[in-house]
């Protein structure tokens, strides 16, 4: 494992051979350590050199066999392994390549990370730019109902349930809390409806992003979750419900369920200028022109 003259190229390609021959000497695996430590005796390298860091502070020369390793495994050379430990392939075993064939590996790999690189950045700019133009040609439209849909609709959980609870909080409801979590059967949180000075309502609610049909089995399963919990339930969705869920929600005999669809759900925003900023615009009135044309 004498070091000979390095043909050009990243220094850790030299290493490329020795990783191959400390993984024959101990048997055709190893630890990453033992690699190292058969690697240093064979080449007889000073305590300088295995001491010397790079800038984050790792080895520099443990750093470089690690390099070659990865470089060999995408060859085929070597086996990757979740465990730790670095193992020849059937390919690997018969490992023979002079230095300069080692540099054509080398850059047959790197080709291929960068061929690979820059079609994962062309996927992610395309995507970048589909949902670019997806959200211009929603502003284009001048119904701000169906840029407001698409706007909540695309929200993610977390934040279509903050902006409920906001929302809530500007209807009247007072103490308004989001206690959503895993396990809490649905509940996304609580307020209080003050009705007057002397009345008031504990009640639950669900937010619900969705561009379908919520069915009875959802009104059923929300009114179980909220039961001897709260005096009213309402679940908020951007999408609609069926004629059957309307029907299990006023059902005699059980706590009642607020529904608030999407077309309700906006009509809050205008009634509200929640999110909203009023804009008056102008027509031309073609009529009072024509008197002086």
């Amino acid at each position: 494992m004498a070091r000979g003259k390095q043909a050009k190229g990243p220094q850790f390609v030299r290493y490329f051979t020795p990783v191959v021959e400390a993984l024959r000497e101990l048997g055709g695996s190893g630890r990453p350590s033992e690699v190292q430590d058969v690697i240093a005796a064979k080449l007889g390298l000073s305590d300088e050199e295995l001491e010397e860091t790079i800038e984050s502070g790792a080895s520099r020369f443990g750093k470089l066999v690690h390099w070659a390793r990865f470089y060999l495994s995408q060859a085929g050379y070597i086996d990757s392994s979740t465990r730790g430990v670095w193992s020849l392939t059937d390919k690997g075993r018969s490992y023979s390549l002079p230095p300069q064939e080692e540099i054509e590996l080398f850059k047959r790999i790197h080709k291929q990370f960068v061929t690979e690189r820059e079609a994962r950045k062309e996927a992610v700019k395309q995507r970048e730019e589909d949902e670019i133009e997806a959200t211009e040609e929603i502003e284009e439209s001048t119904d701000h109902r169906t840029q407001l849909i698409y706007l909540l609709r695309n929200l993610p959980p977390n934040g279509f349930e903050s902006l409920c609870q906001e929302l809530l909080r500007e209807a009247g409801f007072e103490s308004v809390t989001v206690t959503g979590r895993p396990g809490d059967e649905g509940l996304d949180g609580i307020g209080i409806l003050q009705v007057n000075p002397l009345v008031s309502f504990k009640v639950l609610f669900q937010c619900k992003r969705h561009s379908g049909s919520l069915g009875a089995d959802k009104v059923r399963d929300f009114r179980g979750a909220m039961m001897g919990r709260a005096d009213k339930g309402i679940i908020l969705t951007t999408g609609t419900f069926t004629t059957e869920a309307k029907r299990e929600a006023v059902r005699d005999g059980v706590p009642p369920i607020e529904l608030v669809d999407v077309e309700k759900l906006l009509d809050m925003f205008e009634r509200l200028e929640f999110g909203l900023r009023p804009k008056q615009t102008f027509e031309i009135d073609r009529e009072f022109f024509k008197k002086f044309a």
